[in-house]
């Protein structure tokens, strides 16, 4: 059996369920009723390896602000229970990923500690039904609730699409190097001795 981890989650806004399995093969089952945010997800599982089931039903009728910020609650805790104790994953993850113009970075430190530096710009305010300014939003949601350090930095890129998606993608990437084992160390990879 895999890592796993799974968060319910129900409000005034939103009613989540997540489920993660952080040794899978990549497998996404997502509906959140903003496809471009459905998008988003889908390729942070590919890329991340990560399985990944995100069932959201949301205020959608006010603006998207809720779902996207209540999915990045989840996932965050989703992620933090599958990783247990941290021992012996990598911790550190960094990844570039080009998406035709744009370019996106992400750095990560699994440290049980959050933080979120987030350097990007968007020109329009909306693709779909998907606010650009949720992009933000929903890094610093999993941060704060995983306890992982995330920096996201879009370096350059003229088409918000393009950038968005590149980030995604880092984050999936960078994800899949930090929690990867690391069979020739043993214990949490950290000086202090934890997590």
């Amino acid at each position: 059996m895999g890592r796993v981890g799974c968060c319910e989650r129900a409000t005034h806004e939103t009613v989540i369920s997540v489920k993660i399995d952080l040794d899978g093969e990549g497998i996404a089952k997502v509906d959140t009723g903003v496809g471009f945010f459905d998008h988003m997800l889908n390729l942070f599982s590919f890329h991340s390896g990560i399985d990944l089931e995100v069932n959201c039903t949301g205020d959608l009728f006010i603006d998207d602000h809720h779902t996207v910020e209540d999915v990045g609650i989840a996932l965050g805790k989703s992620v933090k229970e599958a990783l247990g104790n941290k021992e012996s994953i990598k911790r550190y993850g960094s990844f570039y990923v080009p998406m035709d113009e744009a370019l996106a970075f992400i750095s990560i430190d699994i440290s049980g500690r959050s933080a979120l530096v987030f350097n990007g710009e968007f020109k329009r305010e909306a693709i779909g039904n998907f606010s650009t300014e949720m992009v933000e939003e929903f890094f610093r949601a999993f941060s704060s609730n995983s306890g992982i350090t995330v920096h996201c930095n879009i370096l350059y890129g003229t088409n918000d699409h393009h950038k968005i998606e590149a980030l995604f993608k880092a984050f999936g990437r960078a994800l899949k190097e930090a929690r990867t084992i690391d069979r020739e160390r043993h214990g949490v990879q950290s000086s202090k001795g934890v997590l």
